[in-house]
């Protein structure tokens, strides 16, 4: 699997799998970490004709953190339904995910799939629902609809066609499973194409799951 490290006019990133491919995943880690997070994922997924965006958040202070300044998307001021959320931070890390995009359509890429864990998977999922056309999938791990009371109103018909994995842990104390579970219901009342899995394990991934990636790649991506 090839390895490069690339920079766009916002964020840099670590690109992984085929330098030239018709099908790429655009893959957000989550708070505190940055794209080389899930590069071992990639490796076990063993996709090599796939082409890998793994994007680094800068980093700023987190309010949750008590002001300490690690990578993030957006600011955090906690995690429990009905906390303020940072509604600026969020638009302005889409817009940025939304000029990758537009960057693989102008490279010939033809199906993208928007990932993201934690953070990154509420980026995800935000940046995918406003979309003017369908991406191929969404990937959303461990995570929740951020400003979910705004997005029956944003969210675009191309959106809500496109196909979301939706996956979270039953022993999650980070997001816990309740709030996951009510993002779900919130995208199936937007009428998404939603396909919701718990698996048995804390805010991470298994084995098990690694499987049901894999699948859902080789599904939406036709490959």
């Amino acid at each position: 699997m090839s390895t490069s490290l690339a920079n766009t006019s916002a964020l840099a990133t670590l690109e992984l799998g085929a330098q030239k491919s018709t099908n790429s995943v655009i893959w957000l880690h989550g708070l505190g970490a940055d794209g080389h997070d899930f590069a071992p994922v990639v490796e076990q997924l063993d996709m090599p004709e796939v082409r890998f965006i793994l994007p680094h958040a800068p980093a700023r202070p987190v309010t949750m953190n008590n002001g300490y300044v690690m990578p993030a998307w957006y600011d955090l001021y906690g995690l429990t339904s009905g906390t303020p959320q940072d509604a600026a931070g969020i638009h302005a890390t889409s817009t940025q995910i939304n000029a990758l995009i537009e960057r693989e359509y102008a490279h010939g890429v033809q199906r993208i799939v928007l990932a993201g864990f934690s953070q990154g998977g509420a980026i995800a999922l935000h940046t995918a629902l406003r979309q003017t056309q369908p991406l191929a999938g969404v990937m959303a791990l461990s995570t929740y609809l951020p400003l979910a009371d705004k997005a029956s109103a944003e969210t675009t018909a191309a959106g809500r066609a496109t196909p979301i994995y939706m996956a979270h842990g039953t022993y999650d104390e980070v997001i816990t499973l309740a709030r996951a579970e009510a993002s779900a219901d919130a995208l199936r009342t937007l009428g998404c194409a939603l396909e919701w899995q718990e698996y048995p394990m804390a805010h991470s991934l298994c084995r098990p799951q690694l499987d049901d990636i894999r699948h859902f790649l080789q599904r939406v991506l036709g490959s």
